[in-house]
């Protein structure tokens, strides 16, 4: 656990010096999602960057595409490509834009930036996997402003009619849109009791804490005849204290050198990692 933790803060220092070179981006759904992608690649999902599209995989779809910078964090530390790569994130004619490509970008299953649809993507990776026979799992993150969407629960009855035992959804539910909080925007309140009504088996969790993820996602793998969904808590641009809970830092704001340098300091990173 200590070493997911430390990849955890790894991650973060990427998300934000990327950002800050970039000039623009989104670090406050960034670092809400972290812990979570941390526990997806280094330690829940059978993957092998040297192979990326071996077919017995799991699956990752980031339905909520504006945080591809801490999916792009990930999969440079797990090897899918150079971490020099990381810095040209947003930059002309580079394979790491402002949303995840699948076309050009090693390790993105799916390509997302309209919210709604990359879940819609993942329930149709169930659905193939069930149907040829293929025991890989489907993993798929949506933002809690994207729940707005009437896709998403559309998608929330199919996968339930169809049994999808091999999906989990997991909500990164840190309260904020990109203005302003859910509950001011259209509150979508009882959350946990809509996922049971739609036959999903539903887990609530402080997404931050590796060790609930871990078990969250071991309690998912045990269960039959049901997709699952993890409710979890987490705080937008969580490791940062000017960013915590703060809409502002959504995607309108690149932190500059003087923020980073708190930034990084907050996290214990006295040193940048560089793109050398």
């Amino acid at each position: 656990m200590d070493k997911l933790y430390q990849k955890a803060t790894k991650l973060r220092k990427l998300v934000l010096q990327m950002i800050h070179q970039a000039g623009s981006g989104h670090p406050g759904g960034s670092l809400s999602a972290v812990d979570i992608i941390t526990v997806l690649y280094f330690y829940e999902m059978r993957i092998d960057s040297k192979n990326p599209n071996w077919e017995n995989r799991d699956r990752f779809v980031l339905s909520k595409g504006h945080a591809c910078p801490a999916l792009y964090a990930a999969l440079a530390e797990k090897g899918f490509f150079p971490k020099k790569d990381l810095f040209s994130l947003r930059k002309i004619n580079s394979r790491l834009q402002g949303h995840p490509d699948m076309l050009t970008t090693p390790g993105v299953e799916m390509s997302t930036g309209s919210l709604g649809q990359g879940f819609s993507a993942a329930i149709g990776m169930a659905l193939a996997g069930k149907y040829i026979g293929k025991n890989f799992r489907v993993y798929v993150l949506l933002g809690d402003g994207e729940l707005d969407e009437g896709e998403v629960w559309e998608g929330a009855m199919c996968a339930s009619h169809y049994e999808l035992d091999n999906l989990v959804a997991i909500i990164d539910y840190n309260g904020l849109q990109s203005d302003n909080y859910n509950t001011k925007t259209m509150n979508f309140e009882p959350l946990v009791e809509k996922w049971k009504a739609f036959n999903w088996y539903t887990l609530e969790i402080d997404g931050h804490n590796i060790p609930q993820i871990v078990n969250a996602f071991n309690r998912a793998k045990r269960l039959k005849r049901k997709p699952t969904v993890i409710v979890a808590h987490t705080v937008k641009g969580k490791g940062v204290s000017f960013m915590e809970d703060n809409p502002k830092w959504h995607g309108s704001l690149a932190p500059d050198d003087e923020q980073l340098k708190i930034a990084l300091d907050e996290l214990d990173g006295k040193e940048l990692i560089t793109n050398e």
